[in-house]
């Protein structure tokens, strides 16, 4: 006779990769304050990003080699901490300034999709993941990152205890864990408690951004923020009625990349730091980590081992900025 072997599905869990580009440009991640500086504001970013677009697709050609870089390009808005206007009247506002500057934008995401989209709790699944790299010296006093929502890339000031006159008996500084000569350290606050939920911050939204940008974010083994192509029709007039991740152009090149480049006004550069202090300490999916590194061997890409370093960033001074971001990115 003949021995039949059963096994659950769920004790061997598939995970499925997802096409990849050589990179992923983001042409811009603006804050409603921006929009609301109008048209002006936009047509100054464009003009500038459109300098540097051209220096990393030099770049990108000159990593690749005889190969024909695949590069696809994105932009992120900003409707998770405030809503403005409607996808009608802001997207193609939007693309036509893009338009104007000589630039295509590929893919367009909701910042609110990289909290929740397609009732996937995405923010909240990376937040499990997260691993705190314990400073030497700690005694496993302080809460976790779990329950605090605070991350840091170090030791932070020990309590201080105090004599009865008042004085300090001792002070240490805070101190960086992978320090050279000198620290510099970071604590992110990673989310807030409003009104009963949980509010999770730029920082940690962007580096949720940054893990779907390059093709490591699963959920049961399938890719979160999967694109949906734009059938061509009018935009709605309500936020939540957009696709998280909407493909424009239908002949673009992969929405996920072995790495990303990421243009953005010098405001938002101690947020993009924290981003890759997330990302050093997120523990991402092991197989879809082993199929990005297996399919880049076979097409000869280098690909950093830390996910942190295949994140690149260009910060332009920004002229048209009045004042600090409301938002903190």
């Amino acid at each position: 006779m003949t021995e039949a072997v059963f096994r659950e599905t769920t004790a061997q869990p598939r995970t499925r990769s997802v096409q990849l580009s050589h990179l992923s440009l983001e042409l811009g991640h603006l804050y409603m304050e921006d929009f609301e500086a109008g048209p002006d504001r936009l047509r100054e970013h464009f003009a500038e990003v459109r300098v540097w677009v051209e220096a990393v697709r030099a770049s990108v050609a000159r990593r690749t080699g005889d190969k024909r870089p695949r590069i696809s390009t994105c932009f992120l808005i900003d409707d998770y901490f405030t809503r403005f206007s409607t996808p009608a009247e802001l997207v193609p506002l939007v693309l036509e300034e893009a338009e104007k500057a000589g630039l295509a934008i590929d893919y367009l995401a909701r910042e609110s999709g990289c909290a929740v989209a397609d009732r996937i709790e995405i923010a909240e699944s990376v937040a499990h993941r997260l691993v705190e790299s314990p400073p030497p010296g700690s005694n496993g006093s302080r809460p976790p990152v779990g329950q605090t929502g605070w991350l840091a890339n170090g030791r932070r000031t020990p309590t201080t205890e105090r004599a009865a006159l008042g004085e300090v008996r001792s002070w240490q500084p805070p101190e960086e864990t992978a320090a050279r000569n000198h620290s510099v350290f970071m604590d992110v606050e990673l989310w807030s408690e409003r009104d009963g939920r949980r509010l999770w911050s730029c920082p940690f939204l962007a580096a949720v951004w940054q893990l779907a940008r390059l093709g490591l974010l699963r959920h049961l083994g399938e890719p979160v923020l999967v694109p949906r192509p734009w059938d061509g029709e009018e935009f709605p007039h309500d936020w939540d009625r957009l696709p998280p991740l909407l493909q424009l152009n239908p002949r673009a090149a992969a929405f996920s990349a072995y790495r990303t480049c990421t243009l953005l006004p010098n405001r938002f550069l101690a947020v993009e730091d924290a981003v890759r202090l997330i990302l050093d300490q997120t523990q991402v999916d092991a197989e879809a980590l082993r199929q990005v590194s297996e399919r880049s061997r076979g097409e000869k890409v280098e690909v950093p081992d830390a996910v942190a370093q295949r994140a690149m960033y260009i910060f332009y001074e920004d002229p048209a900025a009045a004042g600090p971001s409301s938002g903190g990115r």
